[in-house]
């Protein structure tokens, strides 16, 4: 699907889009805020191919009010018809009015931002609108916002910026106040178990522990889901639970370094899965505290009987030191650092 109808679990934003097209009032920019894996990039794009799709004249924009809007669930009046030119363009990435601009590195430098304000100097080559969509917008280091900041100030004729970012206070003010924001949610946990029941066919229990784990993410849901190296996510979390020896915490401290240091490097040689493993282990070790006080709401509810049994046996400020070590892990390894090393300090650390 190419329509606003691919975009799962974001009513609200959709509608948001879908008004601003149907009455033709497309702000000069936006800032699309939520979760990485929330649909803004599928958003952005779907937008810029349905403003600038061939078969969908502006003659035909009609100032419908939002509630008239996909009262049915369908966008028909503004989906994209992903067969013309334009669309297949966009679609393919080939598209010369429709301009991406993503991190180099782990910043947006102002190299970057210059180019970009080079390109837009000259006219749209064929677009009705060229869309600039900045990708982890907070990335852009001072100098690059400033410059933005100037693009926005005085924006180049028919020219949209969709700027996307975790979060709005992660940009500079003055550039955040520019854009018309739209919010982009987590999915509730319902809504999500019922998503993967009804697409992935998965069972009620299966369903209700990933929808948990996933947090809201779609996307993280799927990958949780699909099979991981020729076996299904049970396997690959009890394989988690048993090559870290957290399947029973307390005798953590004897197991021998070098196991310990061979599974720092097996999760580091995953990278792509490596946050999904880290939050499968604190999700783990979590259920292990909260079973102690409330086991009815704990996340892996597929292992009660296993998470009763060693939740007896471990007191709550060695659980608790175990996820602090996970944590800090993850903030490292998002800050770009050694995923290796860093893996090897959280073994040791949980080890002591």
């Amino acid at each position: 699907m190419h329509g606003f109808e691919s975009i799962i679990g974001q009513k609200q934003p959709v509608r948001i889009l879908a008004t601003l097209l149907q009455r033709d009032t497309v702000p000069h920019a936006m800032l699309f805020c939520g979760i990485d894996s929330a649909g803004k990039k599928a958003a952005a794009m779907t937008f810029a191919m349905s403003s600038n799709c061939l078969n969908r004249p502006v003659e035909t924009f009609q100032p419908v009010p939002p509630p008239a809007l996909a009262g049915d669930g369908s966008f028909d009046a503004v989906n994209p018809c992903g067969d013309c030119r334009s669309c297949r363009k966009i679609l393919s990435d080939n598209h010369p009015d429709i301009l991406d601009v993503s991190p180099s590195g782990a910043i947006i430098r102002i190299a970057q931002i210059r180019a970009l304000s080079e390109s837009l100097s000259m006219k749209p080559y064929e677009a009705r609108r060229r869309f600039v969509i900045i990708s982890e917008a907070q990335a852009l280091n001072p100098e690059a916002g400033n410059a933005l900041l100037k693009l926005l100030e005085e924006p180049p004729d028919r020219t949209i910026f969709i700027l996307l970012a975790a979060q709005a206070s992660d940009l500079l003010p003055t550039i955040a106040s520019r854009c018309q924001h739209v919010h982009f949610y987590p999915l509730p946990r319902k809504e999500l178990q019922a998503l993967l029941m009804e697409k992935e066919n998965l069972s009620a229990d299966d369903a209700a522990v990933i929808a948990v784990l996933a947090n809201g993410d779609y996307a993280k849901a799927l990958g949780f889901s699909k099979p991981f190296k020729g076996t299904d996510w049970h396997h690959w979390r009890n394989w988690l639970l048993d090559a870290s020896g957290l399947k029973q915490p307390s005798s953590l401290s004897q197991r021998p370094i070098g196991l310990k240091l061979m599974f720092a490097e097996q999760l580091a040689a995953g990278r792509e899965i490596l946050p999904d493993a880290l939050e499968v282990l604190k999700a783990w070790l979590r259920d292990l505290v909260i079973f102690k006080f409330c086991p009815e709401k704990i996340i892996n509810s597929d292992l009660t009987d296993t998470i009763r049994d060693v939740s007896q046996s471990e007191s709550v400020p060695t659980l608790i030191q175990k996820i602090e070590a996970i944590q800090t892990a993850q903030k490292s390894i998002r800050a770009n650092s050694n995923a290796r090393l860093t893996l090897e300090a959280m073994m040791l650390k949980m080890g002591c």
